[in-house]
């Protein structure tokens, strides 16, 4: 009974400790709160570490930004996201942003916490994506990254084995912090993302197209697209982005709150915008 009782204190101690809320509403209002235990400089460090790696890969392959054209693309494409960040959490865009091209027949794109793009150019040239497609991806990409996702994900893992580490505590066992939170780390950022997560993406996405000037309605034939190629092993971005009739029936009833923002930005599309991501 004391241990049952010292193991559900520590697992209330630590929800109260960690509920918050990443971003702000913006108009597609997003006010769930977010299971935080761990920092976003422990994540954000952990997750750059790991997009390096990949840099390093691609690049001794000779598969890194080699396409020049489709990488200028997408980078153009940032160029117009990127600024909209500020809708729903200003210090953002003082990130290090950086937006990069792998080679590969791989269908796929991510962007990491802090703000680390990286496209594969088979998820656009298989696709034939239009620039409204692609941006409806990054934006979803980029939501993940303002919510902080893989960090909820993170402190999920970690407050389940501090749960346990203090249980074995109880029982005479001892632990260490640090590899409790390495373990957490290397489990959860390679995880998919919960389904709430997802839609939270998907909304967030839509207003950051809208707001960039991109039609937010692409992202409903770009998920078209992506269940048609789900045949077979299907799109790696599958894996963690399921697809389906009610995804797109869910972006369909967005659609209204949004079309409003993708017009007024559409008409002052002619403006000429600054460029936010570093060329190479």
């Amino acid at each position: 009974m004391k241990r049952a009782l010292c193991f559900g204190l520590l697992s209330a101690l630590l929800l109260l400790t960690g509920c918050a809320s990443t971003t702000k509403e913006g108009a597609v209002d997003i006010k769930r709160k977010q299971f935080m235990l761990v920092s976003s400089e422990e994540v954000d460090a952990a997750a750059t570490a790991s997009y390096r790696e990949s840099l390093t890969e691609a690049s001794k392959a000779g598969a890194l930004n080699n396409d020049k054209a489709t990488l200028e693309r997408i980078r153009v494409i940032a160029d117009r996201l990127i600024p909209q960040v500020t809708t729903f959490r200003p210090d953002a865009l003082k990130w290090q942003w950086e937006v990069n091209l792998q080679t590969t027949d791989e269908l796929n794109a991510y962007c990491a916490p802090g703000g680390k793009i990286m496209f594969y150019t088979g998820i656009i040239k298989q696709l034939k994506l239009s620039d409204d497609e692609i941006a409806a991806i990054m934006g979803h990409e980029i939501a993940h990254a303002l919510r902080e996702h893989g960090r909820e994900r993170v402190s999920q893992a970690y407050a389940q084995q501090a749960g346990v580490a203090g249980l074995a505590a109880i029982l005479g066992v001892s632990g260490s912090a640090t590899n409790l939170m390495q373990s957490a780390a290397q489990v959860a950022l390679t995880l998919p993302n919960s389904r709430g997560q997802e839609s939270e993406a998907d909304v967030m996405g839509l207003e950051l197209m809208a707001r960039a000037g991109y039609d937010p309605s692409a992202a409903v034939t770009l998920w078209e697209k992506m269940g048609q190629a789900g045949g077979g092993s299907g799109p790696s971005l599958l894996s963690t982005h399921p697809s389906g009739p009610q995804r797109i029936a869910e972006i369909k009833s967005i659609l209204p709150k949004v079309a409003p923002l993708y017009q007024e930005a559409a008409a002052s599309k002619a403006k000429t915008v600054p460029r936010v991501v570093p060329r190479n």
